[in-house]
């Protein structure tokens, strides 16, 4: 069985981020011909070219191009390991939740309180994201559970389950076309310039590159687009926008995730508090 060591996944991938001996040997701290030497002895290994050379630059082959993108995963697991192995040890540690702003659908504050009368509660900390970064945050480590909105988000290798689910809206100006409606349907907002949400890969929106949902507001009042949410990420209204149900959406599902590798009793106790919340009546 053909196998590589991290140190060795780790020299793939910042020549392969770099393409240029010189700057992956500088990110790697060492001598130049050391990074050009383990390079030949990991294709020589695996039987298969990684990069072509010349004397002015370094390309990816196509398996090298592999190896970066399964081998990034994989340093990325092993870093996540070692640091929830340390946590695990730590009888202190506290629990980090990862959310974006205003996405908590008004659930934050009823599941800390919750989680808080347990008797084996920890502090919790809060990290805000970006707009398509929290399952990043989930898959490294750097966050033990996070809030998520479903079809939005990748739960792909996370354990999850639903806290709320919601219908979808649309934004617009007061005086839009649209503004009167009771409902509208997708068919209704062809035409329309829709955002392209910064982060998210093969997003839907031809309209201007937005980061949050207060500058996609902005953008709406000034009517250079509208935009489709999740209803309690518009709730309230901000003065001079509409929203309206859009029908023929499907439902908006908020979720607790973690990593699905992760047992630790300190995030089941967490998970119980979030479910207890969630399924409380009002």
């Amino acid at each position: 069985m053909v196998e590589l060591e991290t140190r060795e996944l780790e020299y793939v991938v910042a020549l392969a981020d770099e393409l240029h001996f010189g700057r992956a040997a500088d990110r790697l701290s060492i001598a130049q011909p050391a990074l050009s030497k383990a390079i030949r002895r990991i294709e020589s290994r695996l039987g298969v070219p990684l990069f072509v050379r010349s004397s002015r630059h370094v390309e990816l082959t196509p398996s090298g191009e592999a190896l970066r993108e399964h081998g990034r995963h994989a340093l990325n697991a092993v870093g996540a390991a070692v640091r929830n192995a340390r946590r695990a040890a730590d009888t202190q540690a506290h629990l980090r939740l990862v959310l974006k702003p205003g996405g908590d659908a008004g659930l934050l504050s009823p599941i800390l309180a919750a989680y808080a009368r347990r008797p084996d509660a920890r502090r919790v900390d809060i990290l805000f994201s970006g707009p398509a970064d929290r399952t990043d945050f989930l898959r490294e480590g750097r966050a033990d559970a996070g809030l998520l909105y479903v079809p939005f988000d990748d739960l792909d290798g996370l354990a999850h389950e639903t806290l709320h689910v919601e219908d979808r809206v649309v934004i617009v100006p007061s005086g839009h076309r649209l503004a009167g409606r009771a409902s509208v349907r997708l068919s209704d907002l062809e035409g329309e310039t829709l955002p392209h949400w910064k982060g998210v890969p093969g997003g839907d929106g031809t309209g201007p590159e937005v980061n949050d949902v207060v500058q996609l507001f902005h953008m709406i009042t000034v009517s250079r687009m509208i935009g489709v949410l999740p209803r309690s990420l518009v709730e309230p209204v901000p003065p001079g926008l509409v929203s309206v149900p859009v029908t023929d959406t499907p439902p908006s599902r908020l979720v607790l995730a973690w990593n699905e590798q992760d047992r630790r009793p300190l995030l089941a106790s967490f998970v119980a508090a979030a479910l207890d919340t969630a399924t409380a009546p009002g």
